[in-house]
């Protein structure tokens, strides 16, 4: 099982248990966060009478037509890993941004307005009162995260997450076809500082461990939060971004609800200054081979590399524009 951090604990008992979990598997329950589980509900109730339409109807909100915002819907294997499709069909959403937003108006990709359907019509609103909730629970443990650290609670607020890059997304996973050889999500990284996800009950979310691949089962109640590489990078590898991947195997559909909260995005991510030895070449040791502390630029400059592998003919239409 995953560690537990309980957010009813004391600030700085709350803080230890993060930086144990960081430290360790890099992946962690959260209790005891105070999001509405009634919300929870209604969104995960609007999202699969979403999926459970035709294609054809749901294609009225394809990522095709969100423009450089990069929002909408893509259906199964319209999203790839490592160059393999997935066997998940999904929602993108971010910020609400209106035309006036300077980034909007400056054209500056996966900012924009949300694509919302005609039906039903309990999706729009379940969707921006989760980028509330979350947002704000993205903030509360970037704060604890600081403290792990050793630096002050509200560092990432000031800088690094000023202006947080908010990204959303809704998946629904078919049962893998027997044997259930079928990959959901293959095996990867996330890109970001931190992830926080809520999970269905129909399991199939695996973390790779020193010893092998271990079961992240559903705790009721609970989101599962993971490091992203960006987190990675600002601490020299003291907290590793862990592989995980996605087998759905319950003969059942598998929605999940996964928010990333990650820098601004002009944010210069750069090391931490932290006591220790000089960040490693991770290389070797990473399941891509690339290295994050080779890497140097802003946070918008490392999202579209990878965004851009994961949807690249909506990456070429939207350069050609």
């Amino acid at each position: 099982m995953l560690p537990v951090v309980d957010l009813r604990s004391p600030a700085l008992d709350a803080a230890a248990a993060v930086d144990e979990a960081c430290r360790g598997l890099g992946f962690f329950y959260v209790v005891g966060h105070g999001v509405d589980s009634a919300l929870a509900d209604r969104l995960d109730a609007a999202a699969r009478d979403f999926f459970a339409r035709p294609d054809g109807e749901k294609a009225a909100i394809a990522m095709v037509h969100g423009g450089p915002a990069w929002r909408g819907w893509f259906p199964l294997g319209g999203e790839l890993t490592s160059g393999v499709p997935d066997g998940k069909e999904g929602l993108y959403f971010g910020a609400e941004l209106g035309p006036d937003h300077p980034q909007v108006a400056a054209g500056t990709p996966l900012h924009g307005p949300n694509l919302f359907p005609a039906e039903p019509t309990a999706l729009r609103g379940a969707v921006l009162a989760w980028l509330d909730a979350m947002t704000a629970l993205g903030h509360r443990l970037a704060g604890l995260v600081a403290v792990a650290l050793g630096i002050d609670p509200g560092w990432f607020a000031r800088t690094v997450t000023a202006d947080p890059t908010i990204l959303f997304r809704i998946f629904r996973y078919p049962p893998s076809p027997p044997p259930g050889s079928g990959w959901g999500v293959a095996e990867h990284t996330d890109y970001g500082l931190l992830t926080i996800l809520r999970q269905d009950d129909a399991g199939g979310l695996e973390v790779r461990t020193a010893t092998g691949w271990v079961d992240a089962s559903p705790v009721p109640g609970s989101f599962v939060v993971n490091i992203g590489d960006m987190l990675d990078r600002m601490t020299g590898g003291r907290y590793r971004s862990t592989p995980h991947r996605v087998r759905n195997t319950s003969g059942r559909d598998r929605v999940s609800l996964a928010f990333f909260f990650d820098p601004s995005w002009d944010a210069e991510v750069v090391p931490l200054p932290m006591d220790g030895a000089p960040a490693p070449d991770d290389a070797a040791t990473r399941w891509d081979g690339a290295s994050l502390a080779a890497w140097h630029g802003t946070y918008g400059e490392y999202l579209l590399t990878k965004v851009a592998r994961v949807f690249p003919d909506l990456a070429d239409r939207t350069q050609r524009r």
